[in-house]
């Protein structure tokens, strides 16, 4: 469990500076150059999604049941995480309703999928994989928001064409994860 806590303060922290520490990274930015920063952000985001990813599967093999959830809720669980796959492929298609409105519809889609995966399980490394995740995508989805209106920031309006681009993308890549990928990656059929 240590190494699973380790990789989420390391990759959770690192996609935490913007909120807890804008100046230090500014005076970062500045003094290294953008490059460089990101090329230090994504290594130690590697480094800790690494952790995460050994630490989940080490914490997995001893598993301690917290809470019994129905099992209607992996249903829902799946539903959840559809919308989440949406809500993360509207970050980045151009002009979409969804990104228009939401300004953060990653970090909507990172809530969406965190909160569905703890309603669906109720094992003590589940909890403490998800509920971080949760937390921090909605302290950074408010942050963000509050910068947002600060900023005047308007994001582009959406249209028709990015809304059905966004719904297929997400559908298309959330149909491989559970039909094929959640059971080959994760170990566990994810509509079982």
């Amino acid at each position: 469990m240590l190494l699973l806590i380790c990789g989420l303060v390391l990759f959770l922290g690192m996609h935490s500076v913007h909120m807890i520490a804008p100046a230090w990274r500014d005076r970062r930015v500045a003094s290294w150059g953008l490059m460089r920063w990101k090329g230090v952000f994504s290594l130690v985001s590697l480094a800790g999604l690494v952790l995460i990813v050994m630490g989940f599967g080490m914490a997995r093999m001893q598993p301690h049941m917290l809470y019994g959830p129905p099992a209607w809720l992996r249903h829902a669980n799946a539903l959840f995480t559809l919308v989440a796959f949406v809500l993360v492929a509207a970050a980045y298609v151009p002009r979409n309703h969804i990104k228009a409105r939401l300004g953060h519809p990653m970090l909507a889609g990172v809530k969406t999928w965190a909160f569905g995966h703890l309603l669906a399980t109720g094992m003590v490394h589940d909890v403490v994989l998800f509920g971080p995740f949760l937390l921090w995508a909605a302290l950074d989805f408010g942050v963000s928001r509050r910068r947002d209106r600060t900023a005047g920031t308007v994001y582009p309006a959406g249209s028709a064409r990015g809304d059905a681009t966004a719904l297929v993308i997400g559908a298309v890549a959330w149909t491989g994860m559970a039909l094929w990928l959640h059971a080959a990656l994760i170990g566990v059929p994810a509509l079982a």
